[in-house]
C-alpha cells in the first residue's frame, strides 16, 4: 500500500463561477503543489520572455496535423501547461532580449544537394535545468557576443509550445539526475550506451497524493527530492508497511511524458503533478503550513 498525503489547501468543490452556477465545471486537474508554485510562477510570468532573432511570428504554438483527431484524447496544452508552472528553466538571453543561438555544427555543406543544400543549418535555443549550467555557457561565449547576454530564469510552461523557423529548441538536463537515472537503470539491468534520452524525471509507486479523496502521483525532476519525501512518508507511518520499499523508483523522460499528454488517453497522465526542482513533501507542508 502506497504511502498517502493530505493536503488540505485543496478547495474541496472547485471555485464556482457566478454567470454559470449550475453549470458542472469542466475536470481540470486541481495542483496539489500550487502554494508552492505560485511565488515562482508569479516571479517567472513577470520577467520578459525572450524572442527569436527571425521575422517569423516568433512563438508561435506548435501546429499539430493530427490535432482534431487526437482532440477527444489527449490532454489539452492548457491542462499540461498548468502543470508544468513554477519550474524554472534557463535561457541566455542578449540586451535586446532575443534568445543567444548556437549553431548547429552539422549541415550547410556539402555534397550534391542541389536546393537541400543551401538550406542553413538549424540553430539551438539551450534551455538548462540547473542555472549553474546557463552560467558555465555565458562564461564560454566570446567577449561580443557575451557583452551585455544574461542567463534569464523563463517558466517550463512557456517553453514547452515555442517554436520558431530555423531554431531548435533543446532542453539541457542537470547531469547529476542523468546519472542517478541510468544508475537505476542499471539496477533494473537496463543498459544505455548512447546516455539517457531527454530530461529524466523520478516517480515512485510508493507515494501518492491525495486531496478531496482524489489520488495523484507526483513526478519529481530531482531524485534526492524524491527521497527526502520517501524517507519522510516513511517516518511519518503510523504503522510501517514492510511492502513498501524505500528504493521503489522509476524513471521516465520529461519528453515522453509531455508527448505520452498531448498525444494519449488522459487517463493515463491525469493524475500526475510535476513537483518543481529542489521541493519535496516535507517542504510543500510547511510551506502550506506557514501560508495557513
Amino acid at each position: 500500500m502506497p504511502f498517502h498525503f493530505q493536503f488540505p489547501w485543496l478547495p474541496n468543490n472547485p471555485t464556482s463561477s457566478s454567470s454559470s452556477p449550475t453549470k458542472p465545471p469542466s475536470p481540470a486537474i486541481p495542483n496539489p503543489f500550487l502554494p508552492i508554485q505560485a511565488g515562482l510562477a508569479s516571479f517567472l510570468s513577470s520577467l520578459p520572455l525572450p524572442r527569436a532573432p527571425f521575422p517569423p511570428p516568433p512563438w508561435a504554438r506548435i501546429s499539430s496535423a493530427s490535432a482534431s483527431a487526437a482532440s477527444a484524447s489527449a490532454l489539452p496544452v492548457a491542462e499540461i501547461e498548468e502543470r508544468l508552472a513554477g519550474v524554472p528553466v534557463y535561457a541566455l538571453a542578449n540586451s535586446s532580449q532575443e534568445f543567444v543561438l548556437v549553431s548547429s555544427a552539422r549541415g550547410g555543406g556539402g555534397g550534391g544537394g542541389g536546393a537541400r543544400a543551401a538550406v542553413p543549418p538549424p540553430a539551438l535555443g539551450l534551455l538548462c535545468f540547473r542555472r549553474e549550467d546557463a552560467d558555465a555557457l555565458l562564461a564560454q561565449m566570446d567577449g561580443d557576443m557575451a557583452a551585455g547576454s544574461t542567463v534569464v530564469p523563463i517558466a517550463l510552461n512557456k517553453v514547452i509550445q515555442l517554436k520558431s523557423d530555423g531554431v531548435a529548441f533543446r532542453f539541457v538536463p542537470d547531469s547529476s539526475q542523468v546519472a542517478n537515472a541510468m544508475k537505476l537503470m542499471e539496477n533494473e539491468g537496463q543498459y544505455v550506451n548512447d546516455g539517457f534520452p531527454g530530461v529524466p524525471v523520478f516517480q515512485s509507486r510508493s507515494l501518492v497524493l491525495m486531496s478531496d479523496n482524489k489520488r495523484y502521483r507526483p513526478i519529481f525532476f530531482r531524485k534526492e527530492d524524491l527521497d527526502n519525501s520517501l524517507h519522510r512518508a516513511s517516518r511519518d507511518q503510523q504503522k510501517p508497511n514492510p511492502a513498501v520499499k524505500m528504493g521503489d523508483i522509476q524513471v521516465s523522460s520529461l519528453e515522453n511524458i509531455i508527448k505520452s499528454m498531448k498525444d494519449s488517453s488522459s487517463s493515463k497522465w491525469d493524475d500526475a503533478v510535476f513537483i518543481p526542482p529542489g521541493f519535496d513533501l516535507a517542504t510543500s507542508s510547511k510551506q502550506s503550513n506557514h501560508d495557513n
